[in-house]
């Protein structure tokens, strides 16, 4: 065998050669010149990646010493024993989650929201502490103890906080609201709005000119502390009338308040909004009350058959009843009460029944009422052509006011049989949206009716301007006072001007209407009598007619009207306080006296004795 030759030691030479190899076959790509530039500076990733990790070990170094800095001042300032571990670790976790916090972006919103606030000790802590309770609070569907009672209840989003940052339940949350007090409400900024609703205010009347008198500032503040007043004393009855209109507007009229109206020895009550009252609260009205002649109640909707039983069963003396909306009281019950107490009735005033009341009622009514002198039927769901049967036979009847729904089939024949029979004692009569009246009503009532004093006859499109002239040329009846002829007018919009033959009040008729009543007149509404001309107009209020009485004056949706007319209406009607021009878009441009409300002026410049000009919208 031959021996293993020795191996052969590279020499340089070779050694320089195989590199040569190696970085023939390496493969480069092509370098940045921000890796050249790196490399010419000495500079490598990673003395960046070390440099980076001394910059973060520094950091957390220092906020370990801050944190344990500020646990070494707590301790010194708690008179305490000093923390467990867990305490510590516990704090440690808050302030390093507080941190978080600040950093944040919600931290910054809320802070941003609150560079308004005026609490001088209300800081950035504060806030984070806000914020990190909130973080804390039990989710939604989660258990919780209530921060009051204790009691354990599920959390849902509407869960109250408690005084203290907790949770309240649902039962502690109620009592927490009612304990808080609103603010009050901050006056806005900009003084001119005040202004102008002042002087909108002056212009629809709502405001007299100057200050209040003392007895209406009274007035207005007992309403506004209604709820702590424990007794009227002895207030007259017409003071008693205005605190129940005011309080019954702003529907405070309670349980409560309601004892306040209650003197046994007065003999009328008014109060227009019972809805907030139950069945006791009417009984204690006729029990404490029981010299009662005079009953006026608005929105009874709770008022049932109990209460009118008990009317029945103390026999009481009521010869007025006024009554809006009793619809729990039954037919049966209306009968027995007019059976019992009708001989009494003086004065039946019903609105608004849709259950109750039909004509059978009515003829039960009529014949157990032969004193009445007053009757007021409207918005009656059940009653048709038997109850105008029954109305024709009361003889004492001197005020009638009826308003049937359009949807009732009414006989023409039963309205010329009512003031055929009943007409000539009339001094009041109303018939209000009667669409199927004609001109022989009018004529009916120019031969029978010569004691009015008050007519009605609204909402008609039968009624011709010849007719309604007719009825008032040569009538022997006094000048009326209060007159009310709106929305008697043709109904085709199509033709704006109306038939050949004018339908409703128009130039005749209205002319002839206030050479009839213009002396004594003091209510007048013509409101959508749209055929009445510029030439009617301008000869009723021509120069030197005066209406002396006239103290309203409605002739809304009248386009005829302008500034000339209106300021015609002003010098021939001094004692004008009311002037109503809704839709009457020619009124631009006009001096309104003193004393003067004129409403409805959309978009007119207008100017008030001794108050600035100013423009209503």
């Amino acid at each position: 065998m031959y021996d293993t030759p020795p191996p052969i030691k590279p020499t340089h030479i070779d050694i320089l050669r195989a590199n040569r190899r190696q970085q023939a076959r390496a493969i480069r790509g092509p370098q940045s010149a921000l890796t050249d530039f790196l490399a010419s500076n000495n500079i490598s990733a990673r003395q960046i990646q070390d440099d980076y990790a001394n910059r973060q070990a520094e950091a957390a170094r220092q906020a370990n010493e801050t944190q344990r800095q500020s646990v070494d001042a707590e301790q010194a300032r708690s008179p305490s024993e000093p923390n467990s571990p867990e305490d510590l670790i516990k704090k440690r976790k808050r302030q390093q989650a507080i941190a978080r916090i600040k950093n944040s972006k919600e931290f910054a919103k809320r802070k941003a929201r609150l560079n308004g606030n005026d609490d001088p000790d209300y800081d950035d802590e504060d806030l984070a502490n806000e914020i990190h309770e909130e973080r804390q609070r039990p989710q939604p569907g989660q258990l919780a103890n209530c921060e009051i009672c204790e009691k354990r209840f599920t959390v849902t989003p509407y869960s109250k906080a408690g005084p203290n940052g907790g949770l309240l339940c649902p039962d502690c949350s109620k009592k927490h609201k009612a304990d808080e007090k609103k603010p009050p409400a901050k006056k806005r900024a900009t003084g001119n709005i005040g202004r102008r609703q002042n002087q909108a205010n002056l212009l629809d009347g709502l405001t007299p000119h100057g200050t209040q008198s003392l007895l209406e500032t009274c007035i207005k503040k007992v309403a506004d502390y209604i709820h702590d007043v424990e007794d009227f004393g002895d207030l007259p009855p017409s003071l008693l009338l205005r605190l129940g209109q005011i309080l019954s507007r702003r529907r405070a009229v309670t349980s409560k308040t309601l004892d306040l109206f209650l003197r046994p020895q007065y003999r009328s009550i008014d109060l227009f909004d019972c809805a907030k009252l139950d069945t006791d609260d009417f009984h204690k009205i006729l029990a404490s009350m029981p010299h009662l002649t005079r009953v006026n109640l608005r929105f009874t909707t709770p008022l049932k058959d109990e209460i009118i039983q008990y009317m029945v069963d103390r026999d009481m003396q009521i010869k007025d009843l006024h009554l809006d909306g009793p619809n729990l009281v039954t037919d049966a019950c209306w009968r027995l009460l007019f059976m019992k107490l009708g001989h009494r009735f003086l004065s039946l005033k019903l609105w608004n029944l849709n259950s109750a009341f039909d004509d059978e009622t009515t003829q039960v009514m009529c014949t157990h009422c032969p004193n009445l002198q007053r009757l007021k039927l409207k918005f009656l769901h059940r009653t048709g052509n038997g109850t105008l049967e029954a109305i024709s036979t009361l003889q004492s009847l001197e005020h009638l006011s009826l308003h049937y729904l359009k949807e009732t089939e009414i006989d023409p024949k039963h309205l010329l049989t009512i003031v055929d029979n009943v007409g000539p004692r009339l001094k009041t009569l109303s018939l209000e949206e009667f669409e199927f009246a004609d001109d022989s009503l009018l004529q009916l009532i120019h031969e029978k009716c010569h004691s009015l004093v008050k007519l009605r006859l609204s909402k008609n499109f039968t009624f011709t301007d010849k007719g309604l002239a007719a009825m008032f040329t040569n009538w022997p009846n006094k000048a009326l006072t209060y007159v009310d002829m709106n929305s008697l007018r043709d109904v085709d919009m199509t033709n704006p001007n109306g038939p050949e033959e004018p339908i409703g009040l128009a130039s005749s008729g209205f002319v002839a209407l206030m050479e009839h009543s213009g002396g004594k007149i003091q209510h007048l509404n013509v409101a959508s009598c749209r055929h009445i001309p510029y030439q009617a107009f301008e000869q009723v209020f021509a120069e030197g007619k005066v209406y002396p009485e006239l103290k309203y004056l409605d002739i809304s949706f009248c386009p005829a009207v302008d500034d000339y007319i209106a300021m015609s209406i002003f010098r021939c009607c001094p004692a004008l306080q009311r002037l109503v021009v809704f839709a009457c878009f020619n009124v631009r441009d006009i001096h309104i006296p003193r004393g003067l409300a004129v409403i409805g002026t959309v978009g007119a410049t207008v100017k008030i004795d001794g108050v600035a000009q100013t423009e209503t919208v």
